[in-house]
């Protein structure tokens, strides 16, 4: 009977150890990023307008973060140029930040426009890591990325009615 007791110990002491770092990775990955709105301008574009597209960000960590790793899509289509690119927008702690995204057209090639007339702007946020900034005695300040930011991707969609035409 004491050797079941000390086996039931072991194991209790073994699954206790074993849930804290599961506890402390489910904390380190609650989401602190969130694309709280997207912009953009015209409003309601027409087709083949070019349109300028922002998103706002809030931090509601502790820590200042960059290096974002965005994926836009529009009408499901990924847009390429998000592909191998990286923003190095500067969110710091307890903000909300608007970062300029890249500007697109309504209707390409490959993208005709769509048969309902709705365009539908995905953003996500893909990726993003923690950034320690310090100042030099020189006055320069050093950015240090860290750490991957835990609890993304974080995403918002906006749906718009384009114009019938550019006239109008």
């Amino acid at each position: 009977m004491r050797s079941l007791r000390t086996t039931l110990v072991v194991l209790g002491l073994a699954f206790w150890a074993g849930a804290a770092p599961a506890q402390e990775e489910a904390a380190e990955a609650k989401q602190t990023l969130a694309i709280e709105a997207i912009t953009l301008e015209p409003a309601a574009p027409a087709v083949d307008t070019l349109c300028r597209l922002r998103v706002k960000v809030r931090n509601t960590g502790g820590e200042t973060v960059s290096a974002l790793f965005f994926r836009v899509a529009i009408n499901g289509q990924d847009l390429e140029v998000y592909k191998n690119q990286i923003f190095m927008d500067r969110l710091d702690a307890e903000t909300q930040t608007e970062v300029a995204l890249y500007n697109f057209w309504t209707t390409e090639t490959r993208r005709p426009p769509p048969a309902d007339g709705k365009l539908k702007v995905t953003v996500e946020l893909r990726e993003a890591q923690l950034l320690e900034v310090t100042t030099e005695d020189d006055g320069t300040e050093v950015w240090t990325l860290g750490d991957a930011v835990g609890g993304l991707p974080a995403s918002k969609e906006l749906v718009v009615t384009l114009k019938k035409d550019k006239g109008q």
